[in-house]
């Protein structure tokens, strides 16, 4: 058997099935993480990120595959999550942009798409590395092309770039030299092979293995981890009572403009989402009219998908609420804001602690749970403000809020934040009364005023840096290198605590986890008190997860 035209319907099986194969290998991507530390999440987040382009995709199956691109990449926009999420999503997008207007591809077409997509995420990564997913998919896409001069038939061109994937990937310890040094692969590049290895299953008729996690395309896996509040409100203080989901097709002779449209419609509600391309809008917004959002819609062409919940009604039913009332009188929308701020944070403490000193909105995330690009859209969207500034505190979120950044209309400013120490540093710098710009820059330049610790445990064994580690071992992480090591939590983080602190060290703040007990945090807080006199000790009860201690160090 052989193809030499790739349709739609075949695509999306192809897509399907490579979404199932990552799903089922996600645990064994994580496993792959450099650090031997308990949020490696390359896996989990390449997962979600797959899954929502394949939901997507699965819901508009058709024969023409630049329109089943269309909707991967549309699905994979907003379903990114992490750095490698983010780099797979531009890996589709930029595949996709390149069969848009192809009703199906051949062995040619198809090699080069790929190379196109190699060339976009390139583009979108301000310094590519190689030795990671970039390379891997650079590598295959490269030698696609060279076996579609040779081959018509799409099967033996997909055969070759998953063999030169898994070369690529084996060669990525002889690039970069952590890699080889622990003794893994690159787990980006691990976690693609695995989607061009179910695209080749799919082409031959090949069952893969029983999917792991029991993934199915209508019940989705989440990592998001939410705060309940639905208790601390009453049904009658929901603003907009309908949450309004639709898509319009567009037609007819009307100019749809993504800009207006947005604007409009942000006049009849909040959390408004708009997402497009030349064929669809989708639309979500929380309105008191949904009627008047669905009427403005169908200016533009024809009503697809429709979804309208009573959330006062969803509210009164979660939290038993007999006596809410269902007013359906419009109240004021609330006037926006010159600065609204938008943080991730780890922990219910240190949202706290963030909100206290001025961030808007607080998105719950961090290691082994990072937020969405559609997250971080919403949370622009709540904020409400002319200028949004985002605080990711993670180096692995960055990306994902910088496509939040160019998907909404508002002005976003990202500050590259990679912990909750440069987070809150930012944060403090802050001044409402300076102009956007002048706040970007005093809030980047506050950065570099902090220092980060933290202490967790191996999860393995390994040698990193030439430290030998063993499985259950606590590590003190100082700057993101692991420079001590200890079968004692408190003795790692003392010693951790005497590497990163020095005569100019001034103020020493100690975020404690869940899994600090009380004795510990005011053993370490006595250690500092004596150790280091001339420095002033603060204590906050973050409740984070997986990190014992974060240090601040300023």
């Amino acid at each position: 058997m052989s193809i030499t035209s790739l349709n739609g319907r075949r695509f999306a099986e192809m897509i399907i099935q490579g979404a199932n194969h990552l799903s089922a290998n996600a645990k064994l991507v994580d496993s792959l993480n450099v650090f031997p530390v308990p949020d490696g999440d390359t896996g989990t987040n390449m997962n979600l990120s797959m899954t929502s382009g394949a939901k997507e995709v699965q819901n508009n199956v058709q024969d023409h595959i630049g329109k089943v691109g269309v909707s991967l990449s549309r699905g994979l926009l907003m379903g990114a999550r992490g750095n490698s999420g983010v780099i797979l999503s531009q890996l589709f997008r930029g595949f996709s942009k390149s069969i848009e207007t192809k009703a199906s591809v051949s062995s040619q077409e198809f090699a080069a798409a790929l190379e196109s997509g190699v060339e976009t995420a390139y583009k979108a990564v301000m310094k590519p590395v190689e030795g990671t997913i970039l390379t891997v998919a650079k590598d295959a896409a490269r030698q696609g092309v060279i076996a579609a001069k040779e081959h018509s038939d799409i099967i033996m061109v997909m055969e070759e770039i998953v063999k030169e994937a898994k070369a690529s990937l084996d060669r990525t310890p002889d690039l970069l030299p952590v890699l080889k040094e622990v003794g893994v692969v690159d787990s980006g590049g691990q976690g693609l092979l695995f989607v061009y290895e179910g695209f080749l299953a799919e082409l031959r008729g090949e069952a893969l293995p029983a999917i792991s996690d029991n993934f199915t395309m209508d019940k989705l896996v989440s990592a998001e981890h939410h705060i309940n509040v639905q208790g601390h409100i009453n049904s009658e203080d929901i603003v907009f009572g309908y949450c309004t989901e639709f898509m319009v097709r567009l037609e007819g002779t009307k100019t749809f403009d993504e800009d207006k449209f947005r604007q409009d419609l942000s006049e009849l509600g909040d959390s408004l989402l708009v997402i497009s391309d030349e064929e669809v809008v989708k639309v979500h917004i929380h309105s008191e009219q949904p009627g008047n959002c669905l009427n403005y819609g169908q200016t533009y062409g024809s009503l697809i998908k429709l979804k309208i919940d009573n959330m006062r009604e969803q509210h009164t039913a979660i939290v038993g609420d007999t006596h809410a009332t269902l007013d359906t009188e419009s109240k004021p929308k609330k006037e926006k804001q010159k600065f609204g701020i938008v943080s991730v944070a780890m922990g219910t403490g240190i949202s706290d602690l963030f909100k206290s000193i001025g961030a808007t909105v607080v998105i719950e995330g961090g290691q082994t749970m990072n937020p969405s690009t559609e997250d971080i859209v919403k949370a622009i969207e709540e904020a409400n403000a002319e200028t949004i500034i985002i605080l990711p505190n993670n180096k692995n979120i960055i990306m994902a809020a910088q496509q939040a950044k160019d998907v909404v209309s508002e002005q976003v400013i990202v500050i590259p934040s990679k912990t909750v120490p440069q987070g809150m540093s930012a944060l403090l710098a802050f001044n409402p009364a300076l102009e956007a710009q002048d706040n970007d820059h005093a809030m980047t330049e506050a950065l570099s005023h902090v220092k980060t610790g933290q202490i967790t445990y191996a999860v393995r064994d390994t040698v990193i840096d030439g430290l030998e580690i063993a499985n259950g071992d606590f590590m003190g992480i100082d700057e993101g290198k692991i420079k001590v090591k200890s079968k004692e939590k408190l003795q790692a983080a003392k010693d951790l605590l005497l590497e990163m602190i020095d005569e100019e060290s001034e103020i020493i703040t100690i975020i404690y986890g869940e899994d600090a007990s009380q004795n510990e945090v005011d053993e370490l807080a006595k250690f500092c008190n004596a150790q280091f006199e001339d420095a002033e000790v603060e204590l906050h009860n973050g409740n984070q997860p997986l990190y014992s201690f974060i240090f601040s160090i300023e």
